[in-house]
């Protein structure tokens, strides 16, 4: 699914994963390096035409690893316990190669967020979101509040101590 599936199947989820992976410009993306290790990569995100896109260059080592493996998983910012949510989102890429496209990626990126990519010089994927998980944990009381879709989980855990969380409980305030 794109990401206008996901606005318009769970909003609230949709929301929360736009103001904490999107909008602070950069978000973490983990590819499968050539020998099945992890690789962990910062780069900008870009909503346009009801896609999530992501732009690197071409001869990075993200771009080969999504050459060869699609799968990616996408993670907000953390820089410290607060805000003390994060957004992951688990799917797989599709390799843009239309020239139209890349028209349309580098004057969105320059408006938007205010660089000039060269058309034909970088590499553009667009991210198909196969799950979305949401993980926070209340500073006061130490719970922990969890939310995956298109799982349909939802539930709160109290911290029991601060170190360790007592059984999941329903709840539904994100999902729908």
């Amino acid at each position: 699914m794109n990401w206008s599936e996901l606005t318009e199947r769970q909003p609230a989820l949709a929301t929360v994963a736009y103001e904490k992976l999107i909008k602070p410009g950069v978000l973490l993306v983990g590819t499968t390096r050539r020998d099945g290790t992890a690789r962990i990569s910062g780069v900008e995100p870009l909503l346009m035409d009801g896609d999530l896109y992501l732009s690197m260059m071409r001869t990075s080592t993200k771009a080969h690893d999504l050459q060869r493996d699609s799968r990616i998983l996408l993670h907000s910012v953390v820089t410290g316990p607060d805000p003390a949510a994060e957004i992951k989102v688990r799917g797989s890429v599709r390799r843009e190669n239309e020239r139209a496209v890349h028209e349309r990626y580098a004057d969105a990126v320059a408006s938007q967020i205010g660089w000039q990519p060269v058309v034909g010089e970088f590499t553009l994927v667009a991210v198909g979101i196969d799950e979305v998980s949401y993980v926070s944990y209340d500073a006061d009381n130490g719970a922990q509040h969890v939310a995956r879709w298109p799982a349909g989980i939802e539930y709160v855990r109290a911290a029991t101590t601060p170190t360790s969380l007592g059984p999941p409980e329903p709840v539904q305030r994100l999902l729908r």
